[in-house]
């Protein structure tokens, strides 16, 4: 079978697949993967748009210069990739709130729309003082034996692992 028609595909392919990624992208970008510097960077663009040249006064963004780059296309291919997955695999599907969800907080909007922008500004500000994300540390930085990788890494697991305890416990079975 074709491995772009599987719902779901075997851990030793994703890895071998992501492995591929990061010799790709330190050979053409020089760089590691990493994806929330590219969120930082979509931030940057859109507060650009509302005030203006200003934003390049910023230290932030003097550093991470608010710009297209390899980050975001990383971001833009991460999007169309899960969705061409679903559509090839056949498990596309549009929900507007999925049936996990509804059973356990409901279908109102403003309940989800206030876990969602709690949720981003923890995991923005998680990665923004761990300085990188999941990919960056726990793929890329773990790859180059970088030691706050690892300690990062094991507090992603750690958090991970407590936050899904809670919702299982506090909120019914999730």
């Amino acid at each position: 079978m074709n491995p772009l028609e599987l719902s779901r595909w075997p851990p030793y392919l994703v890895g071998i697949g992501i492995g591929i990624l990061i010799w790709l992208s330190f050979i053409f970008a020089h760089r590691p993967i990493g994806c929330s510097t590219g969120y930082t960077r979509i931030s940057g663009i859109i507060e650009k748009l509302v005030r203006g040249r200003n934003v390049e006064k910023k230290r932030y963004y003097q550093t991470f210069v608010p710009k297209v780059d390899w980050e975001m296309m990383l971001l833009l291919g991460i999007v169309l990739g899960a969705f061409l997955s679903s559509i090839l695999s056949g498990t596309f599907k549009f929900e507007l709130v999925p049936q996990l969800w509804k059973t356990a907080f409901g279908s109102g909007v403003w309940g989800r729309s206030v876990g969602a922008l709690a949720g981003g500004v923890f995991i923005g500000l998680g990665a923004r003082m761990a300085g990188g994300c999941t990919s960056g540390h726990g793929i890329s930085g773990t790859l180059q034996l970088a030691v706050g990788s690892w300690l990062a890494l094991i507090c992603f697991f750690v958090g991970g692992s407590v936050a899904a305890m809670v919702l299982y416990i506090y909120v019914g079975g999730l």
